[in-house]
């Protein structure tokens, strides 16, 4: 493919849309072609994303142009297969889709295109082979992450995690639990048990553990992994922490990890204590390992709307076009 890459973006007035926006408009090898949003076409970017004034001219669309290499989808959950359906997109457009509507088999398909789904650190082969790919979810991501080198291993049994994300997580519609009012100096569980990236993780783990989730004595296949998510008092970020049983020695734990992720430029270990800021306004998953006992806890850290969402999926961008992965993607930690 041509070292410029020209890109559309459907969906390009909520968070998504904005970090991928901020992120493309600064990578060395993309052009945006279009930014379609029916309800703001014709008004200037930056007026509604308001930190971008002076950094760019472009206004918002109302119309598709299929001049293009690569088109991300930036809507709702459920809004993605619809728009594909209302609308005929070119087959050499090549589709990163952040919604979830592709994420789970058998669902991942939608008339000849099938799609991929997108978390390097597990598929980067084939995402490179792709055509379409379906970006994984926030928690999903930070969870998966935590977890993938143990899966590699069959060493996952039942799984007990817990996760705290910011109000960026919940997008930009209006609701009681995103009111500055109720967010500061607050916090509170949500969908326990219940959250829908638990079917997207369980089938990770399943790709490198097959049986992970086994069937019941009634033959329904069940996740082992439990998740209790917490709305938390700040915007961006989420931070997991992830209990299993695990007999290795914290070494030979952190040996696992690092073999696992020694072509993972995005995934950092550290045997310090991990916090969020570490993450914070970039594309890094940190990971540290805490052994006591039998018990291993695995805490991983990210930014929500970067490598779990526009980040991730400009990384995902750079691999289906063969440039370099981290293309765009040398971003710092908001320590101060």
């Amino acid at each position: 493919m041509a070292s410029r890459i020209s890109i559309g973006i459907v969906g390009g007035a909520g968070y998504t849309g904005g970090e991928l926006i901020r992120l493309l408009i600064n990578h060395p090898n993309a052009d945006i072609s279009f930014i379609h949003s029916r309800s703001n076409a014709g008004k200037p970017v930056s007026s509604i994303h308001q930190d971008l004034v002076g950094e760019t001219p472009l206004v918002f669309a109302a119309d598709l142009n299929q001049d293009i290499d690569v088109l991300f989808l930036c809507v709702g959950h459920g809004e993605a297969r619809k728009f594909l359906q209302e609308n005929t997109i070119a087959p050499n457009v090549k589709i990163i889709d952040l919604s979830q509507d592709f994420r789970l088999l058998p669902n991942h398909t939608i008339d000849n295109r099938t799609f991929v789904y997108g978390l390097p650190e597990l598929n980067k082969e084939a995402i490179r082979n792709a055509t379409n790919i379906a970006n994984p979810g926030c928690f999903a991501t930070a969870i998966q992450l935590g977890l993938l080198p143990l899966a590699k291993a069959g060493l996952l049994a039942q799984i007990n995690t817990t996760g705290i994300t910011g109000s960026t997580g919940a997008g930009q519609s209006l609701a009681a639990t995103s009111h500055f009012s109720w967010r500061a100096n607050n916090i509170g569980a949500y969908k326990t048990l219940t959250h829908q990236h638990v079917k997207e993780i369980s089938q990770s783990l399943d790709q490198l553990q097959p049986g992970f989730g086994a069937a019941n004595e009634k033959g329904k296949k069940e996740s082992d992994l439990n998740f209790i998510p917490w709305r938390g008092d700040f915007t961006r970020g989420i931070f997991i922490s992830s209990q299993v049983d695990c007999d290795l020695s914290e070494t030979e734990l952190y040996k696992l990890y690092e073999d696992f992720y020694q072509d993972a430029p995005f995934t950092i270990l550290s045997k310090e204590p991990i916090f969020l800021k570490q993450a914070v306004n970039n594309n890094k998953c940190v990971i540290q390992l805490e052994k006591v006992g039998s018990k291993l806890v695995v805490h991983s850290v990210i930014d929500n709307l970067l490598k779990g969402a526009s980040g991730q999926a400009v990384q995902n961008m750079n691999l289906i076009s063969g440039l370099d992965e981290c293309a765009g993607l040398r971003l710092k930690a908001n320590y101060f």
